[in-house]
């Protein structure tokens, strides 16, 4: 395997060799720098807000000793990220939702044990749904509703029906009433309408008895994912306890880097029953691609889109963007959905059905599972002591 060093010294050459120098003087002076850190203002401000009683950041144990074996349902729950990450952390996934059948299929591989709800929240019916399965008793409820009205990436529109799903989400907890829930999006939702949609989702869980409600922004790559991805997580419970985040383990120069994830899989040659497919590039293309320096894109007119990662660095935050996800930091391709799978820190035995493309936009659109296992990890001493 080659070190990271190795890695250095001859990406240059790897993405220049077909070019002239004069055309590596202009790449050079065209390289970008990496941004970090877009939402660290709100994420102090969070973290500085004493009106929030309950929020506590608590150290998480590899290992946390529990004698109980504690149950979630998972809803909006994807191709399963916080599922794989809960279960990590020791907890029992019951039930599970989602609408997309190609997710449901990939869920449903990964987690036969789980009872799967595959159609629209609105028709789940959680207490008919549980008394089918034995009325077990449910001690969380996570998931993450659908993110796009609120995402900064695209245009917010306020009026979007999916921005008003955690309505449905609210609507499930309010029925099994489970001690804690746990909901994730993107931090972009709590600025939206000046914050009006957030006060929003704080007084719905507070009018259904969950008054001890907190949100924080917590960065992936602080928990060993090698990927820039800052996710808003809210933690509520019905008990007035204290609602406990994992304390950030690594500092920010201590993240991961893109390759440490990724150095070790086929450079050109594919693993479909891995999932490691990329978009296949002519020639011509690849000519095209190699002229792209780290931070840069291939389209102007899609400046998300055919990006080069950066290397030495973690993944900036992945997408599926329809194929044209981001450019390998050293080869002359895109990356591949395994790539991406490994970047979300989903272990290679998980296998994503549906086309490379589907693949890619269920992984894109995942919570990292190191991020929800250590999220959980935090949670189960709290649990501990409401049994």
């Amino acid at each position: 395997m080659r070190t990271r060093t190795d890695l250095i010294v001859n990406v240059k050459a790897l993405q220049l060799s077909l070019f002239t120098e004069q055309e590596d003087h202009i790449l050079h002076k065209y390289d970008k720098k990496p941004k970090l850190g877009r939402y660290e203002r709100l994420k102090r401000q969070l973290e500085q807000n004493h009106d929030d009683h309950y929020k506590i950041f608590v150290k998480v144990k590899e290992q946390p000793e529990t004698s109980f074996n504690y149950t979630f349902v998972d809803l909006f729950a994807g191709a399963g990220g916080i599922t794989q990450g809960f279960v990590q952390a020791g907890l029992k996934p019951i039930a599970s939702l989602e609408i997309n059948p190609i997710a449901s299929a990939t869920y449903v591989k990964n987690f036969p044990q789980c009872h799967h709800f595959c159609g629209d929240i609105a028709e789940f019916l959680p207490i008919n749904w549980l008394n089918q399965i034995g009325s077990p008793e449910i001690h969380l409820v996570v998931g993450g509703p659908p993110c796009q009205g609120f995402s900064v990436a695209g245009q917010r529109n306020p009026n979007d029906p999916r921005n008003f799903l955690f309505y449905e989400f609210i609507r499930v907890v309010s029925e099994i009433r489970p001690w804690y829930i746990v909901m994730e999006n993107v931090p972009g939702i709590l600025t939206m309408n000046k914050g009006a949609v957030k006060e929003a989702i704080f007084e719905e869980f507070k009018a259904i008895g969950y008054e001890a409600i907190s949100v924080a922004i917590l960065e992936s790559a602080a928990y060993g994912v090698p990927q820039i991805r800052p996710r808003a997580i809210f933690i509520a419970n019905r008990l007035k306890m204290p609602n406990p985040y994992p304390e950030p383990q690594l500092l920010p120069e201590q993240y991961l880097s893109i390759e440490s994830a990724i150095s070790d899989l086929p450079e050109y040659k594919s693993i479909p029953e891995i999932n490691h497919e990329w978009t296949r590039h002519s020639s011509e293309y690849m000519k095209r691609i190699a002229q792209v320096p780290p931070g840069g894109s291939l389209y102007k007119s899609y400046a998300d889109a055919f990006k080069r990662q950066y290397l030495g660095k973690p993944s900036m935050t992945i997408k599926e963007n329809h194929g044209g996800t981001h450019i390998h930091p050293y080869l002359n391709r895109v990356i591949s959905a395994r790539e991406m799978a490994r970047l979300q820190t989903f272990p290679d035995s998980f296998i994503f059905e549906g086309t490379m493309k589907k693949a890619m936009w269920q992984i894109g659109n995942a919570v990292p599972p190191r991020l929800a296992e250590c999220i959980g990890k935090a949670l189960i001493p709290y649990l501990n002591k409401i049994s």
